[in-house]
C-alpha cells in the first residue's frame, strides 16, 4: 500500500516554469511511488486581498493546467480545500495545541507581514496551522515542497507530536522531500525567485511568440560584454533553466561552447526556447483540449473532493474521540 503524500497549490494566477520545476514535475514524478493526494487551497488564498469575482475561475484555471502538466485524476486525487469542511474544523483543534511564540518564528509570516503591511490578519498568522490541518488530515507520510516551506513542515511535524501527546496517537509525522533539482528557479532578472507580482516569469502556457518575447532579454552572465568574450554558464541563470528543459546533448553544448565563446547569449537562449516549446507544447495542447471540454474539470474536482471527504471524514472521527467530542 502507497504512503500518502500531500501538497497544495495556491489559485493566485498564473503558473509559470517555476512553479512546473519547483513543484508540479515533482508531483508526477512521485505518483508512482505515493498516493497522491493534492488540494487547491483556497482557503490560504483569503490571507491576502484579491478580487473575489475571479475567484471561482482561477481555482479552475489552476485544476486544468495542473492537470494537463500531468496531474492525472486517473492516479491522484484532486479537490479543492473549501469543499471539504473538515480541514476548517482540524485547524481549529490544532490551533490549540499550537504555540503562539512558534508561529511569531515563521520567516514566511515575517516576509509577507512586511509585503502587506495593510493587511497583517490573524489568518496570515495561523497559516502554517491551517497548512499542518491540510497534511495530518490525511495522514501523509510525504510532503513535496520548495526550500522555503521546510520550516512549515517542521511546524506540523511538532504540531503532531504535541497533539498526540496531549490526546494519544493519532496523527504521524510527515517527511519534506525537496526536488534535486529546480527546488529554487529564478526569474529572467536572475535576481530573485521567479514571480509573476515581478514580472520576470514565463508562463506555463504562453505562446512561442510571448516565451521568446521574455527570454529575448533575460539577463545571462554579466561579465559577457560582447560576443567574443568567453561565459561562465555556471553563474549565467539561463544555464540553471537548460539543466531544467534541454536534454543531455544540449546542456553539454552550452556548458562548452559558452566558455570558450564558441555560442553568444542570442545562441544560448534560442537553443533554450526551443527546449522549452518541446515540453510546454503538449501541456498548452492537453490545457486547451480541457478549455473546450466545459464542465470537465469542476467534474474531476468535484470526484476528488468526494475521495478527500471520505478520508478526512475517517481522521475526524478518531480525532473527535481522542479529544472527548464524541
Amino acid at each position: 500500500m502507497k504512503s500518502p503524500l500531500f501538497s497544495g497549490i495556491q489559485p493566485t494566477g498564473t503558473i509559470h516554469i517555476g512553479n512546473y520545476c519547483g513543484a508540479i514535475r515533482n508531483w508526477v514524478r512521485l505518483l508512482d511511488t505515493y498516493d497522491g493526494i493534492f488540494c487547491i487551497v483556497d482557503y490560504h488564498a483569503l490571507t491576502v486581498a484579491h478580487d473575489v469575482s475571479t475567484t471561482r475561475q482561477r481555482v479552475v484555471d489552476a485544476a486544468r493546467v495542473n492537470i494537463a502538466a500531468g496531474l492525472d485524476p486517473e492516479k491522484c486525487v484532486l479537490f479543492v480545500q473549501s469543499r471539504v469542511p473538515e480541514h476548517t474544523e482540524l485547524a481549529w483543534i490544532l490551533n490549540t495545541v499550537t504555540p503562539m511564540g512558534d508561529l511569531s518564528r515563521m520567516t514566511q509570516f515575517k516576509e509577507k507581514s512586511k509585503q502587506h503591511e495593510d493587511n497583517i490578519n490573524a489568518g496570515l498568522f495561523s497559516y502554517p496551522v491551517l497548512q499542518a490541518a491540510d497534511i495530518l488530515l490525511y495522514k501523509a507520510g510525504a510532503v513535496p515542497v520548495g526550500e522555503d516551506q521546510i520550516q512549515h513542515i517542521e511546524l506540523t511535524r511538532e504540531v503532531a507530536r504535541k497533539f498526540n501527546a496531549r490526546f494519544g496517537e493519532v496523527f504521524p509525522e510527515p517527511a519534506h522531500l525537496v526536488p534535486k533539482e529546480g527546488a529554487r528557479i529564478l526569474g529572467l532578472d536572475g535576481k530573485a525567485k521567479m514571480s509573476k507580482s515581478l514580472g520576470n516569469y514565463v508562463g506555463l502556457l504562453e505562446s512561442p511568440e510571448e516565451t521568446w518575447k521574455k527570454l529575448a532579454p533575460a539577463v545571462t552572465d554579466e561579465n559577457r560584454k560582447r560576443r567574443s568574450d568567453p561565459g561562465n554558464p555556471e553563474i549565467c541563470n539561463l544555464y540553471s533553466l537548460h539543466r531544467n528543459f534541454s536534454d543531455d546533448e544540449t546542456i553539454a553544448t552550452v556548458d562548452r561552447e559558452c566558455r570558450v565563446a564558441g555560442i553568444g547569449c542570442v545562441d544560448c537562449k534560442k537553443m533554450l526556447h526551443r527546449s522549452l516549446s518541446a515540453t510546454l507544447e503538449p501541456i498548452r495542447e492537453r490545457a486547451s483540449a480541457l478549455e473546450a471540454t466545459p464542465g470537465k474539470v469542476e467534474e474531476i474536482l468535484d470526484h476528488g473532493a468526494k475521495q478527500a471527504k471520505a478520508r478526512a471524514e475517517r481522521t475526524m472521527e478518531e480525532v473527535r474521540r481522542a479529544i472527548g467530542v464524541r
